[in-house]
């Protein structure tokens, strides 16, 4: 809760809109609801206004400060389509398919953030993982100085001796199955930076493997090995201050006793608070037990490399998970640049050239 704390402390100083393409689930309209009332902003929500608003009646949820918009029937809907036509005109998108297209609220929602019409996105809570991403990777496309997309976990753990003062970032937890060596690279030094930006700490970020500085020896040891140099190199010529280490067991990577034993000259080793694995299923399977055994509180999918700040959340999440991905999201917004320069500058289907 502490982090999350500090997530709102910082929002309620600096309030941003936040789209929730889901606008009639429960979950959605209890956190919109808690999103309003702390002054953080305006919550956006898509659907038909009187499916919305029977639902926030049987909840007995006060819809006062929170924005109810039917894609089709917006006044930006057309603006939209032709927004959408000309980023997806090498496709042969026709205009009847991108009506049909925009009138999802994941689509309308992504295209609300592409356009500056929302600073941030948040869905997932009833929707497959493709369904959240694939509008946001169309029509928001990468961030300048990105060459992956990807995301992380944010966990907040009840025992503060691990990561930092209990908060761990995870990935990549739900993107790239099975990432390269520069792929993986880049997901380190993106969730490094997104750890610096949130907690203003140094990062320590721990390059996942089953074995520990060749306890081990395994073709994707190798890749983990050759990942964890370059990120080291991505990460100074960006400017990022931060250790990276690896490869590295995962009880080397949190318990000082044992770090001491197995890696004792280690800047990361027992002290890590970002955890980088290897492929998408041990991420994956990794923050889903943290979050079940260990009784965390999980924010995520945050994703990264994107042009604007947007988060897929679990279809488990509660009402406090949405609200505090949406708290993350919304800090992001402040000032997202930070994160990525040159980030936000160029509209759908612009060329690339516009960014400068």
């Amino acid at each position: 809760m502490r982090f999350i704390a500090g997530m709102v402390d910082k929002l309620q100083r600096h309030p941003k809109r936040i789209v929730f393409p889901e606008g009639t689930e429960p979950r959605v309209l209890q956190a919109a609801r808690q999103f309003h009332s702390l002054h953080l902003g305006v919550p956006i929500l898509l659907g038909e206004r009187p499916k919305v608003k029977e639902m926030a009646e049987r909840l007995g949820i006060s819809l006062e400060g929170i924005r109810i918009i039917n894609p089709v029937e917006s006044e930006d809907f057309d603006l939209f389509v032709r927004r959408f036509l000309l980023l997806r005109r090498s496709k042969g998108v026709q205009e009847h398919e991108a009506r049909q297209t925009l009138a999802k609220p994941n689509y309308y929602g992504a295209m609300m953030v592409a356009m500056h019409r929302a600073d941030g996105l948040v869905s997932g809570t009833n929707e497959f993982t493709g369904s959240v991403l694939r509008p946001l990777f169309q029509i928001i496309q990468l961030a300048p100085q990105a060459a992956v997309a990807s995301s992380c976990m944010i966990m907040e753990l009840p025992d503060s001796k691990f990561g930092e003062d209990g908060v761990l970032f995870m990935a990549d937890c739900g993107v790239i199955p099975d990432p390269t060596v520069e792929q993986l690279a880049d997901i380190a030094v993106a969730t490094a930076r997104l750890a610096r930006h949130l907690l203003g700490v140094r990062p320590r970020v721990a390059m996942l493997s089953f074995s520990t500085k060749g306890s081990a020896t395994h073709p994707s040891i190798g890749k983990v090995q050759a990942a964890t140099a370059l990120a080291r190199q991505k990460a100074e010529q960006r400017g990022l201050e931060a250790d990276f280490d690896g490869e590295l067991q995962l009880d080397a990577a949190l318990v000082p006793d044992i770090a001491a034993r197995k890696v004792p000259d280690s800047r990361v080793a027992g002290r890590a608070n970002v955890l980088i694995f290897p492929d998408l299923n041990s991420g994956n399977i990794a923050s889903k037990m943290v979050r079940v055994i260990a009784r965390a509180n999980a924010y995520g999918q945050i994703l990264l490399g994107l042009d604007r700040p947007a988060a897929d959340v679990s279809r488990g999440s509660n009402a406090h998970d949405i609200l505090g991905v949406a708290a993350i999201v919304g800090v992001q917004a402040v000032d997202y640049e930070l994160l990525y320069p040159g980030a936000g500058r160029r509209l759908p289907g612009e060329p690339v050239s516009a960014e400068v």
